[in-house]
């Protein structure tokens, strides 16, 4: 709630005084950044009752506690406030994760006991925990169509076409295979027209670091970058999208 981040707010500026004088030159250009952002935040809090909605926010079910079997309940939940703050300007970037790299999630609407980890660790020749694998994979993807299909239903507020047309979607994961935890192959789904990239087509890029995508996705919002994390994988830069 507003108070609770109000509190937060605080203690980052009290935090933020107390280290200015032990850094150095480059970390204090860094350290006034931070000091802008926690005073915008703080004018955003101060103007949000004043703050005009051209949607209102969802209604959504109370006491809906965060556990293992609401996760269906939650992720529709979330889904339509990330797309509320998306209509209302609130956020223009969301980051939608199910649970945590190596939580041990059991889809149980899926009629599926086991652990989600535990069964990408099986070899792949174990065909009932591939079936089970695909199951989740598929129940996943339809999560990401009610968010698509969402966006898309959605008129863009003051402008032309839906919000859809006008936002990008990256679906992924952070393995290529989960049972070696291979680095290699591993899949991005792009979906929608924000960034102008060409959509429509599968492309297979081997041997090609993923940094390469993250920087054209870097470049396609304005920031610049050179590199995005180990500098020899971003050699031959952000990949051609367009």
């Amino acid at each position: 709630d507003k108070e609770s981040l109000q509190s937060v707010l605080d203690d980052v500026r009290d935090d933020l005084k107390k280290v200015r004088k032990l850094i150095s030159a480059e970390d204090r250009r860094l350290l006034e950044d931070h000091e802008a952002l926690v005073r915008q935040m703080e004018k955003e809090i101060s103007e949000a009752d004043r703050q005009k909605l051209r949607v209102s926010p969802p209604s959504l079910e109370e006491g809906v506690a965060d556990q293992n079997d609401n996760v269906p309940r939650l992720s529709r939940m979330q889904i339509d406030l990330l797309v509320n703050s998306f209509v209302n300007d609130m956020a223009r970037v969301a980051t939608l994760q199910y649970t945590k790299s190596v939580g041990q999630a059991r889809m149980k609407w899926l009629d599926v006991s086991n652990g989600h980890h535990e069964l990408s660790h099986e070899p792949d020749k174990n065909e009932e925990a591939l079936d089970k694998l695909v199951r989740i994979n598929k129940w996943f993807a339809g999560e990401l169509n009610y968010l698509v299909q969402k966006l898309a239903g959605t008129p863009e507020p003051g402008g032309a076409g839906n919000l859809l047309d006008n936002t990008l979607v990256v679906w992924t994961n952070e393995l290529g295979k989960g049972n070696s935890h291979t680095l290699d192959n591993i899949p991005f789904l792009l979906i929608g027209g924000g960034f102008g990239f060409q959509m429509g087509r599968s492309v297979k890029l081997e041997k090609v670091p993923h940094n390469r995508l993250h920087l054209a996705l870097a470049h396609a919002v304005g920031h610049r970058i050179e590199t995005f994390g180990k500098t020899a994988l971003c050699e031959g830069g952000p990949l051609s999208l367009s």
